[in-house]
């Protein structure tokens, strides 16, 4: 099938007219959907205005334009599809989302953890508590572990003497109970020793 001008005229008066693709390609007859589609672009009668392109607007000599910074390729964008809008980069760090009561704030990845009690903010007998398990604690590998073992990470992990806890977890932490009295204690109870 090749395009002879009557063929285009009757395209251009069809799209004019608010006729779909498919119609116009049902009308003309041994030609797709796809190829009148291609062929009102290539004439430039996408905007379906009365067949002719937009006249080009005259460009400002106001301000030149400052130099974009160096981003990835962006995508074209697409007729009647609004472009969108690139999101204007903050300096600070994005806060965590806000968790509804009982849980757990959830942490972007790649952000800093909150800060987590130091051996100064944990009460003595937590810490008396933790001394004992750890001394029966079964020293695993971080291969070892499983859902039902507790993930507490003890020593320098630069070194061969850096191992987890391994005793059974209470239901629904990731710690046996003395690494959880540890880690998840009452706020009120962290700011009253801040005091």
């Amino acid at each position: 099938m090749s395009w002879t001008d009557e063929r285009v005229e009757l395209l251009k008066k069809m799209w004019t007219e608010g006729q779909s693709a498919s119609q116009i390609a049902k009308e003309l007859g041994g030609v797709t959907r796809n190829a009148v589609i291609g062929k009102v672009h290539r004439l430039g009668l996408s905007n379906r205005t009365g067949g002719a392109p937009e006249p080009a607007r005259p460009a400002k000599a106001a301000e030149p334009a400052p130099k974009p910074e160096a981003r990835p390729a962006a995508r074209k964008a697409q007729p009647g599809k609004p472009e969108p809008r690139p999101q204007p980069r903050a300096e600070a760090q994005p806060q965590p989302a806000a968790a509804s009561p009982g849980r757990k704030p959830i942490i972007p990845a790649g952000q800093p953890l909150p800060p987590q009690p130091s051996a100064g903010e944990i009460s003595p007998e937590a810490l008396a508590s933790v001394r004992e398990v750890e001394k029966k604690a079964r020293r695993l590998t971080l291969m070892e572990l499983t859902e039902r073992t507790c993930k507490w990470p003890i020593g320098d992990p630069a070194t061969d003497d850096f191992w987890f806890c391994g005793l059974s977890t209470q239901p629904g932490k990731p710690y046996c109970e003395a690494h959880v009295g540890v880690a998840f204690q009452p706020m009120s109870s962290r700011r009253d020793r801040r005091r």
